[in-house]
């Protein structure tokens, strides 16, 4: 690299041993005694890396190289320690080679700086629909529009790791008429207007910027001693979401990670016919400045991951209402959020068109014992959802989820006010907001009845152990024992209990029981030391053997 520079090196995007910077400053600075400011390095030109023009990067990555023939007749890759031999690909080779075949080209970290020589692009590789741009040295929009003008058939187009600022004119009718997908992530592009007072937004720091001298000494960056007008001056170059989206009008995805981006303007006339739009990352982001894209009419997947999100509402629906903003949005991504309150999906069931959600990482929703019942509750809030956290939900599934819904929340139904009646349901305005869709599951399944609503005791030793009394009509001697046995217990496993108690051979043991439950059912004359425990397999729970009842045993 020679270090001779150009009138236009200042704000050009460099590489410097592998990292990106921005010139500051070029030219010969006298020495200057003291303590240098930071902020900024002074490297010799011949030491920086100004990048290649787009057409340059192509040929280097898949033009081949003539050689002998016999050289490229047969192609041998190592995978691992063991050379393979390929089959066709000499000939995928060659087709790449061929630029003008070429329909997708990546690019990533090519140190693509320019566009090259005029109408170079069109008449070398005029087919080109997807191109990757990522991470390069690109500095401004006017060389993407230089490229993309060549390109009538481009629609794919990812310009992430590229700090770019607005172009000095606006692109040409049509050189992104064909776009389809935009991916823009940590480029460093605002939404509208950064640094409006009227938004309450402040300007953020710069990257790292490179002053380049001529003579190599060792001085303070001319940028270091900039006054913070100028420093916002350099941000409102900054490329901004809406005006470079007008030169789009067939755009359908866009990607907009890791901006710090504030949604402050309401999209009027551009993003119209956005599907997708991902937003993740961008910590500034809150629920209100969501209302302001909440009528794109085609908007059909948005992407929130990351952003800090942990409420949402739609004021324009009441409770089993839907709501008009978002009409096409049918697969929503909150993943890595502070979700921490079930009326989040209670919202969400206000979505008409909602079908798929994924909200992984969520206080509410952690990977621990309680997975699956979170799972069952968000099934159960959430009516149309189709597919969770991208695993199907199938109508079995549905189903358990809401029965056991309504019967979970069944005793809080009945103390609102629910009634088995409807003309006599008066439930409180407190249960509806936190139940929105109880009603339609009453309506549903039917109103839970009593007997559901009992609280069962957890399974516990304790609660499944029957406190009996032993008895021995035939051995008046013996006294009354009382014992806790469990009701799983099989009656073979009694009578070995009680042959080593008694010391009486298990073959001589006859058991059977009575229960105080039969006594008002004398007038039957029952024979009740006549309900023989017979069967050594079952257990006390299958004989209906219940708590305070007596064991009677004879021998």
């Amino acid at each position: 690299m020679s270090d001779t520079l150009t009138p236009d090196v200042i704000g050009r995007r460099v590489e410097v041993n592998g990292e990106h910077a921005t010139v500051r400053f070029a030219g010969v600075v006298p020495p200057v005694a003291g303590k240098h400011p930071t902020g900024g390095s002074f490297i010799r030109p011949n030491k920086v890396n100004f990048g290649t023009d787009f057409l340059t990067a192509i040929k280097n990555r898949y033009v081949l190289e003539d050689g002998p023939e016999e050289d490229r007749k047969e192609q041998i890759v190592t995978l691992g320690n063991k050379p393979v031999e390929t089959v066709g690909f000499d000939s995928l080779m060659k087709q790449q080679s061929q630029l003008s075949k070429l329909q997708e080209v990546s690019l990533r970290n090519c140190a693509v700086s320019c566009a090259g020589e005029k109408g170079g692009v069109a008449e070398a590789c005029p087919n080109i629909r997807r191109v990757d741009l990522s991470k390069n040295l690109l500095s401004s929009w006017d060389e993407v529009i230089h490229i993309a003008d060549q390109l009538r058939h481009l629609e794919v187009l990812n310009l992430s790791e590229n700090k770019l600022k607005f172009p000095s004119g606006s692109a040409l009718t049509g050189t992104f008429s064909a776009l389809k997908v935009l991916v823009l992530n940590q480029t460093g592009i605002t939404w509208a207007e950064c640094g409006s007072s009227r938004h309450g937004l402040t300007c953020r720091k710069m990257p790292a910027s490179v002053g380049t001298c001529a003579c190599g000494r060792n001085a303070p960056p001319a940028t270091a001693s900039s006054s913070a007008k100028d420093h916002t001056s350099m941000w409102m170059n900054v490329a901004k979401v809406l005006r470079c989206a007008v030169w789009c009008p067939g755009l359908e995805e866009l990607y907009l990670e890791s901006n710090n981006i504030v949604i402050s303007e309401r999209p009027t006339d551009v993003l119209q016919t956005v599907k997708l739009l991902d937003l993740s990352s961008n910590q500034l982001i809150d629920e209100n400045q969501l209302y302001l894209i909440a009528h794109l009419p085609r908007l059909e997947q948005l992407i929130l991951s990351d952003v800090g999100i942990s409420s949402i509402h739609f004021p324009d629906a009441g409770i089993g209402c839907k709501t008009s903003m978002f009409p096409s949005l049918q697969y929503l991504v909150v993943n890595d959020n502070q979700i921490s309150q079930w009326s989040f999906f209670n919202e969400l069931d206000k979505l008409p068109s909602l079908r798929a959600l994924s909200c992984l990482r969520n206080p509410l929703t952690k990977e621990d014992k309680e997975a699956n019942m979170t799972r069952q509750l968000i099934i159960a809030s959430i009516g149309q959802l189709k597919t969770l956290n991208k695993c199907e939900i199938l109508p079995k599934e549905r189903r358990t989820a809401e029965l056991d819904y309504r019967k979970a929340f069944g005793n809080e139904w009945k103390q609102a006010g629910g009634h088995q009646d409807p003309d006599k349901n008066r439930l409180s305005e407190e249960f509806l907001r936190a139940h929105p869709r109880y009603q339609f599951l009453c309506l549903k399944y039917g109103a839970p009845e009593d007997w559901e609503l009992k609280t069962q005791q957890p399974f516990m030793l304790k609660n499944q152990l029957l406190t009996l009394k032993i008895k021995y009509p035939d051995q008046l001697d013996q006294k009354v024992l009382e014992k806790q046995l469990p009701g799983s217990m099989t009656i073979q496993k009694v009578k070995g209990w009680l042959s080593r108690l008694l010391k009486v051979p298990v073959s001589d043991l006859l058991l059977s029981y009575e229960s105080p439950k039969l006594r008002p059912h004398d007038d039957i004359k029952l024979s009740l030391d006549k309900i023989k425990l017979e069967n050594d397999l079952q257990s006390l729970r299958f004989y209906s053997v219940e708590n305070e009842d007596c064991l009677l045993v004879r021998w």
